[in-house]
């Protein structure tokens, strides 16, 4: 009774956990036809396509289809390389979680086949693909996929160019599954992803989507490539209609037709082996599904293998009857190597009984993700492109530092232990054709080392903000349109031993801590600007006053001026009124003159009446009648 108990409950938590999972709402999805306008739906299974709409730069596109699995999209958006080596969809809104990331790719309309364009392809920062020639006629190359922790509701996805053809991108998506999807060994966590190098439905033959199996969505519609052949010649193969039990089990959530089909060894080569080419020196994370099908095999022991990888032994003993409880019960196996060479093996070797099965396979690259880079420096980064100008073939989209194999042109990076991110410690675009000023927002770049803008034509003052950037050496702006005054602060500047400010439309003084720097090791340039004084081989300046100091000294001018005014005018009528108290018959004759000026204006302004009675003289005008 006790034993029977023992053996219930696991199989009563996962009856639990299962309808816990068939509550919870479905996956997040997002699909996008890119270079589409519009939403698109395709066939079979009527899926929406998303528009591509302000996720990424580039260039829409037709698009020619040259795979069968592919979906049947129309349009795809690729990227010049004249618009930069990296391009980036960043989608946004994207809730934390578990998540396949698939990336389709197709040629545009009228390309040659011949001429397939190669790039890498990262995500979120970590290159998990390179596009492999001949991928226009494999159904398992023309997409990658990858298993990846998203936490800050972003997913970015980037494509490198490497020389060879344009990036051409047919569609994204972006599926959620468990939690704890495809949990394995102690490097598994959001410090790794899992890149899908082979997938594969042992049997059947025909390739396959999750969609296309009924499958539960939290299963991300995985694509399954169907083989009836693991390539010996040897063996052979087998499906049933019977019902698969303890298939969409969490948090892997496999459908149930995968395991409706199986090949099988035979009597002549008992052992059943799989082999494919890898890159040497990674780690790979194998899992191994089994079903018991065949008619014959009915009890435990009847079929009993080992199963070797790259001739190790990983599982001993397998009996799949004794680990499911049944027949046509789902086993799922799995186990994480290094592969030291180019070639993963796996073998079923049968010790009890004849023959092996298997009914699929799938193997994934384990990779450790990159750190990124410090997301205030990336901001940094992005304020100084736009207020550069930066050209368009530069690109700088993404992350500065990662991939490794893909830094940002003109960026030299380094890696902090104290943040456990990467930081910016250079800057080298001389002679690049900028036009633009430089933002205070440079000093956030607060571990450059070296600055080099020189021959460009950045016009505009140095900003204050540069002397903050304490560990710079070397600061090179020669060549370019800077005016007005070198900032007090780049004295403080201990570490720096170049200076070269030479050649632009600078002004005024030289700060005193740093015309005196060249004593101690440093080498300062500061010629060919005709309004700088106060070092050798410049001008000699005057007595120098600060800004602050030189409005004070107008102010106080203007000030004097002022009241040097209002006291003559006070004088001069104080003056006045002395000179009328000590003279009082010019103060009567002046009052006098007054009042007969007075008289005489109010006479002026009477009018003239003659005197009728007297007679007139004969020289006065007569009036007429």
């Amino acid at each position: 009774m006790f034993k029977h108990s023992v053996f219930l409950l696991p199989l009563f938590l996962q009856v639990l956990h299962s309808a816990a999972v068939a509550q919870k709402k479905e996956p997040f999805a997002l699909r996008i036809s890119c270079g589409a306008r519009e939403d698109v739906r395709t066939d079979p299974t009527n899926t929406l396509w998303f528009k591509d709409f302000a996720y990424t730069g580039g260039r829409p596109g037709n698009a020619s289809l040259t795979n069968r699995i592919v979906p049947p999209l129309k349009t795809l958006r690729f990227f010049p390389l004249s618009d930069g080596p990296e391009n980036c969809y960043t989608i946004n809104r994207v809730p934390s979680g578990h998540y396949w990331v698939r990336v389709f790719f197709a040629l545009v309309e009228g390309s040659n086949l011949e001429n397939e364009p190669l790039f890498d392809i990262s995500v979120e920062g970590t290159q998990v693909y390179s596009l492999k020639s001949g991928w226009t006629s494999s159904d398992e190359l023309p997409f990658a996929e990858a298993l990846v922790f998203v936490t800050d509701h972003s997913v970015l996805v980037c494509f490198h160019s490497t020389g060879h053809g344009d990036p051409s991108i047919l569609s994204i998506e972006i599926l959620q599954v468990d939690e704890n999807a495809y949990k394995s060994g102690p490097q598994w966590g959001k410090g790794t992803i899992l890149r899908t190098a082979k997938r594969l439905t042992c049997g059947s033959g025909k390739p396959a989507f999750d969609e296309d199996y009924s499958g539960n969505h939290w299963g991300g519609d995985r694509f399954w490539s169907g083989i009836q052949t693991l390539g010996q010649g040897y063996d052979k193969h087998k499906s049933v209609e019977n019902t698969i039990k303890r298939v969409s089990i969490p948090p892997n959530f496999y459908p149930e037709k995968l395991y409706q089909s199986a090949i099988f060894s035979t009597d002549s080569q008992p052992d059943l082996s799989f082999s494919m080419e890898v890159d040497p020196n990674k780690n790979y994370s194998i899992w191994l599904h089994f079903a018991e099908i065949e008619s014959g095999i009915t009890s435990v022991g009847q079929r009993v293998f080992d199963i070797l990888i790259n001739g190790d032994i990983a599982f001993k003993n397998v009996d799949i009857i004794h680990n499911t409880g049944d027949r046509y019960s789902a086993l799922v196996l799995n186990k994480t190597v290094v592969v030291s060479g180019r070639t993963l093996t796996v073998t079923m070797k049968p010790m009890k009984g004849s023959r092996a099965i298997v009914n699929a396979i799938e193997v994934f690259e384990v990779i450790v993700t990159e750190s990124i880079t410090s997301p205030e420096e990336v901001r940094a980064l992005q304020t100084l492109k736009n207020s550069l100008g930066l050209p368009v073939r530069f690109g700088w989209n993404g992350d500065p530092c990662v991939p490794q194999q893909h830094p940002w042109s003109g960026v030299d990076c380094q890696f902090s232990r104290n943040s456990g991110k990467w930081v910016i410690d250079g800057l080298g675009l001389d002679n690049q054709g900028l036009k633009g000023f430089l933002p205070d927002d440079i000093s956030r770049l607060r571990h450059l080392q070296n600055i080099n803008l020189s021959g460009n034509s950045i016009y505009g003052a140095i900003p204050f903000s540069l002397g903050t950037i304490s560990g710079l050496e070397t600061l090179d702006l020669s060549y370019n349109f800077l005016n007005g005054s070198i900032p007090e602060s780049l004295g403080q500047l201990t570490s720096l031993r170049r200076l070269d400010l030479n050649g632009n439309f600078l002004s005024g003084r030289v700060p005193v801590t740093l015309g005196g720097r060249p004593l101690h090791r440093a080498s300062f340039n500061f010629t060919g600007n005709a309004g700088l004084c106060g070092v050798p081989g410049l001008r000699s300046c005057g007595p120098h006053l600060s800004t602050g100091s030189k409005i004070g000294i107008a102010l106080g001018a203007l000030g004097a001026l002022i009241l040097i005014v209002i006291c003559s005018t006070c004088w001069w009528k104080r003056r006045q009124n002395i000179l009328r108290a000590q003279n009082p018959t010019a103060r009567e004759a002046h009052y006098a003159k007054a009042r007969t000026h007075f008289v005489r204006d109010v006479q002026m302004t009477r009018p003239r009446v003659h005197d009728q009675s007297r007679p007139l003289a004969d020289d006065e005008p007569r009036l007429l009648s």
